[in-house]
């Protein structure tokens, strides 16, 4: 593969959500605080306080999230950051609201657009569910969920925080153990978590929602999604192996979807920290 030394010929495309204080926590996490400590009529010069949890907006897991050992962010080498992806666009496959995924859909991707997901790759799991984020900040192609109508570039965002939190597509343990025997790097989503909303406390935050999530899934969670074996099984299991993740990529990023390209995920070097927020961005050669 082509590697864009030339860097005139590249477009830098952002693949990142915004960031704000409005920005919405996870279940049983605190929201942001942003405070104005110094004001230029006052003080000269505008300072601002920021106090928040790591997993709001584009954020970058570390193994340490679930994994004491590690690597903390600041452990995880700047080069293992960028490399070269593949971007696999779930929607096309009929994946929507509750629906469980797994290999057959990426080994049927890879059929369908003659690409092959190679060893040390990073895979980027497009569900479509950012446009549902209400940081969502770049809409330039129609809505690829199933089932959202189109109401114009021009207009807002399909901006639905219960759809973005609880409604997410999601996978099974099985497909954590498939990223492992092909060798993936690591993993991003365009979702709120890499895991199915419920195989996370959503389970326990909103547990009248399980009827209807089984009849989506066709089958009870006990059975498709079992705790404690598969509980958030994306960081549990994959993370002790090295293999974390991005959560939460947006922007730009229906504008690259089934490609293969390269792309960098960019976090502060945060020593300790089991999370940071990070610039998502893919590098597109042009011409």
């Amino acid at each position: 593969m082509h590697v864009p030394y030339d860097l005139s010929r590249v477009r830098v495309l952002d693949l990142s959500q915004n960031f704000s204080m409005d920005s919405p926590a996870f279940a049983f996490y605190e929201g942001p605080t942003v405070k104005w400590q110094k004001r230029i009529a006052f003080e000269g010069v505008n300072a601002q306080y920021l106090g928040t949890t790591n997993h709001i907006a584009t954020h970058l897991d570390s193994p340490v999230h679930f994994y004491d050992p590690g690597p903390d962010i600041a452990g995880i080498p700047i080069e293992t950051l960028f490399g070269p992806a593949c971007v696999v666009d779930l929607c096309q496959f009929g994946i929507g609201d509750y629906q469980i995924y797994g290999p057959e859909q990426f080994e049927a991707w890879e059929k369908k657009h003659g690409i092959t997901i190679e060893r040390g790759d990073i895979l980027i799991v497009h569900t479509g569910y950012h446009r549902f984020y209400n940081e969502d900040w770049h809409k330039s192609v129609e809505c690829p969920v199933t089932g959202v109508p189109f109401r114009g570039f021009d207009e807002p965002h399909e901006p639905d925080l219960p759809r973005s939190f609880l409604r997410h597509p999601g996978p099974q343990g099985r497909f954590a153990e498939w990223v492992l025997d092909r060798g993936i790097r690591w993993l991003a989503y365009d979702c709120i978590a890499a895991d199915h909303p419920f195989n996370t406390n959503v389970r326990k935050a909103r547990p009248d929602l399980i009827p209807e999530v089984e009849k989506a899934i066709g089958g009870t969670l006990a059975d498709l999604m079992p705790w404690p074996d598969d509980y958030q099984v994306m960081h549990v299991r994959l993370f002790p192996r090295g293999v974390f993740h991005a959560e939460n990529l947006g922007g730009r990023i229906d504008e690259v979807l089934d490609q293969r390209l390269w792309v960098g995920c960019f976090p502060f070097r945060f020593k300790g920290g089991e999370a940071a927020f990070s610039r998502f961005v893919a590098f597109v050669e042009e011409g």
